[in-house]
């Protein structure tokens, strides 16, 4: 094949791929985009053509230059009442020359590539702020949809409602109270709810107050395109001019950034470049400006259709803004057609909309939940630029808190010690609830100060320390230990600590065996006792006297030490599992799977048994536990591989070698090493595969090979395996050089340390 030949193949490809997929996806987004546009023009004041404007722009120009592939744009509720209000202020001209100054700052923006520091405001208060827009907006035109004027405030608004209600029983109601209720059935309607629901809703209203001549107001779009206007310098205070201008291009920014992001999640093709989005758009509120549109964003309600629908390249959001252009060119008479309180009442579904009980139910779960509802009621009450700075202020002091935030558990232990267990960050806003907790312990008490911290200032430096020297001189005892970089330590010497938050440290060599984690394998070995290190001659002494196992002594290290480092990520796999290994090994206390494979919690599905057998399927002595775990690890778990692990010195080899002669006296053993009659049959007919080692180090590796012939025998683990679903692995453990061996068609051969 010529490369002419494949490049027009990978072309025709491409074209049948874009009218599969992106073509039915871009209909679907042009016949949800219409009537929004219209609907927020009218919120906006704006004229309705300007709506369409900025869709066909957010189409033509957001869609081929913008960082995302699937993201639509074009005019976005959530800057309508800004939009509202530089109308109000300046005029409908000042404001087109504001969006395209608001598109030339983002361009500058996204050049010098600060789109991700966007995101660094906190998204409870981006949500908070268009949850309030979307109140403002709700309660605006519910009273265009009740046949009245909205007023001049959210609060005028509100309290001008009880007389809407109660008054007016117009047809402008029942327009709207049908657009509502069409909107809300119509998604859950089987076969019809293909047909976008403000579209149908839309045109179900302006049929039926036709055909029963209701007595409505209309939209008015009969001249087209030649309502353009060009844009106007605005006149004013250019403190107030500039400050919109910044405004507009920050909103603007920051919902189509998070847009982006969260249209990333919502398709696996290419993600999105933010910087790149940022110029797109910036680049299409420039043209939009000066067309005499709205300004323009990524608009999540437009994307999350296009995803549904199939979209999947940027032709889909580029097409419907040809759509759009298409429609006001030569369909804008049908506008006429669409009652204004049709349009309310979709405005007024979108602004419910807009409250999303999701978001909110996710920012309670991290503690934001005061953000977003204290900014959403700012924004309602007092107005969007301030709301949004009272919601930026309240972020800025909960980050404050939790970056400070310092907890003191203070206990008394059986042995009568004091055990102070200091975790967070320790700085000068900690310090009384420090000294507090340091003032409950009497003078002369021997204390074990766990720090945990992540940070020490100066001033919990001085407190701490200047306790302690007062704790001493009354005769008192103070251990320190610090689990994190030695902040006190440091501080004490008066050598400088890092700058920096520092990572988690794991406890000291916490892969040794216990008996060689504290001054080596000797008889006088020390060991933790309810939190005091003693010999172990002397925990001997004391094991009549009701000495804490060394178990338990290790627990109560791991909840001191390691719980804390742990519990953040246990805490999200808590509800369920998900490994992708089933590792099946033997007993023998000196194989830590985790340790030879560097695994950790959620990672090995593990089975282990004396001499690691898999029993044969369907073999005449049974065992359900280890088929059981073979099942629920194919079928529930949908591991990707089951490896088996032997190792060197294996008793249970050594045990099958001596022909029953180590099992007398053992009959659960004899019966079960009974499973290792293939390994041995196929150890007498095989020769060595490499340097001999021993007839008992040589069956162990025998035995890894004849374990994997015996998972074969189950006939899921052989489907799953040909259909190259599943990968079975071999691996040897050489315990005196801590080698691990991995099984190749030529036999065992070193795995080699890596690079990384």
């Amino acid at each position: 094949m010529t490369a002419d030949t494949h490049r027009s193949r990978t072309r025709t490809e491409r074209l049948l791929a874009v009218a599969r997929h992106d073509l039915p996806a871009s209909l679907v987004v042009f016949l949800v985009a219409v009537p929004l546009s219209l609907g927020i023009a009218v919120t906006s004041g704006a004229p309705l053509v300007a709506g369409l404007v900025a869709a066909v722009v957010g189409g033509l120009v957001a869609g081929p230059l913008g960082g995302s592939v699937v993201q639509v744009s074009g005019p976005a509720a959530g800057l309508a009442l800004v939009v509202a209000e530089l109308v109000r202020t300046y005029g409908w001209r000042a404001t087109c020359m504001i969006t395209l100054m608001a598109g030339l700052l983002q361009v500058v923006l996204g050049a010098m590539r600060v789109a991700r520091t966007a995101l660094a405001v906190s998204p409870a208060v981006v949500h908070g702020m268009l949850a309030g827009v979307g109140v403002v907006i709700a309660l605006a035109q519910l009273h265009v949809v009740l046949g009245g004027q909205p007023q001049r405030s959210a609060v005028e608004n509100l309290v001008e409602l009880p007389n809407q209600l109660v008054n007016n029983h117009s047809h402008a109601v029942a327009v709207g109270v049908l657009t509502i209720g069409l909107l809300m059935v119509w998604p859950r309607l089987p076969r019809v709810n293909v047909v976008p629901a403000p579209l149908a809703a839309l045109v179900i209203a302006s049929l039926t107050a036709g055909v029963f001549g209701w007595d409505v107001a209309r939209a008015d779009l009969a001249k087209g395109f030649a309502d353009w206007v060009t844009p106007a310098a605005p006149r004013g205070d250019w403190h107030g001019i500039a400050g919109a201008v910044l405004l507009v291009a920050l909103l603007a920014g920051v919902e189509s950034l998070l847009c982006s992001v969260a249209a990333d999640r919502m398709h696996s093709g290419p993600r999105a470049d933010l910087d790149r989005e940022l110029t797109g758009q910036g680049l299409a509120n420039v043209v939009s400006g000066g067309l005499g549109g709205l300004p323009v964003a990524g608009v999540i309600v437009r994307t999350t259709a296009n995803v549904r629908a199939g979209g999947r390249t940027r032709w889909s959001t580029t097409l419907h803004g040809l759509w759009v252009l298409l429609f006001a060119v030569g369909l804008s008479w049908t506008v006429t057609l669409i009652p204004l309180e049709a349009l309310a009442a979709l405005l007024v579904f979108i602004g419910a909309r807009m409250v999303n009980l999701g978001t909110m139910r996710g920012l309670h779960g991290h503690g934001e939940l005061p953000v977003y509802v204290l900014t959403m009621g700012a924004v309602v009450l007092i107005g969007l630029a301030e709301g949004v700075l009272v919601g930026l202020g309240l972020a800025a002091l909960v980050a404050l808190r939790r970056l400070t935030r310092v907890s003191v558990q203070v206990r008394l232990e059986p042995d009568d010690r004091w055990h102070v267990v200091v975790t967070g960050s320790l700085t000068f806003v900690g310090v009384p609830v420090l000294t507090d907790n340091l003032r409950a312990i009497p003078p002369g008490a021997a204390v074990d100060l766990d720090l945990n911290v992540d940070f020490m200032d100066n001033a919990a430096f001085e407190a701490l320390h200047g306790w302690r020297m007062e704790h001493e001189r009354a005769g008192g005892s103070v251990s320190i230990d610090e689990m994190h970089d030695e902040w006190y330590t440091s501080a004490a010497r008066g050598t400088r600590a890092s700058a920096a938050k520092t990572p988690p440290q794991a406890p000291e060599r916490w892969w040794l065996p216990r008996a060689y984690r504290r001054g080596g394998p000797q008889s006088h070995l020390p060991i933790r006792h309810s939190g005091l290190w003693v010999s172990s001659a002397a925990a001997a002494d004391d094991e009549d006297s009701g000495a804490v196992p060394d178990l338990v002594a290790g627990a109560e290290d791991f909840q001191r030490r390691t719980a804390p480092l742990v519990r953040p990520f246990l805490n999200r796999m808590a509800r369920a599992q998900d490994p992708s290994h089933l590792f099946i090994t033997c007993a023998d206390s000196r194989v830590v799977p985790s340790l030879i494979t560097a695994s950790g919690p959620g990672d090995l599905f593990t089975v282990r048994n004396v001499g690691n057998f898999v029993p044969r399927h369907e073999a005449a002595a049974r065992d359900d536990s280890v088929a059981a775990a073979i099942e629920y690890a194919t079928t529930a778990l949908n591991i990707r591989t089951i490896t088996v692990c032997g190792h060197s010195g294996c008793g249970a080899m050594a045990a099958v070698l001596s022909a029953g002669v180590k099992t007398e006296g053992l009959p659960g053993l004899g019966r079960w090493l009974r499973h290792g009659d293939h390994t041995l049959a196929r150890y007498i007919l095989s020769a060595p595969d490499g340097p001999d080692e021993g007839p008992l180090d040589r069956l162990c590796r025998v035995n890894v090979a004849q374990q994997l012939d015996n998972l074969r025998t189950y006939p899921g683990v052989a489907s799953l395996e040909l259909s190259g679903r599943l990968e079975l692995v071999g691996l040897y453990f050489d315990i005196a050089s801590a080698r691990v061996h991995i099984l190749n068609p030529e036999g065992f051969t070193p795995v080699r340390a890596g690079s990384r």
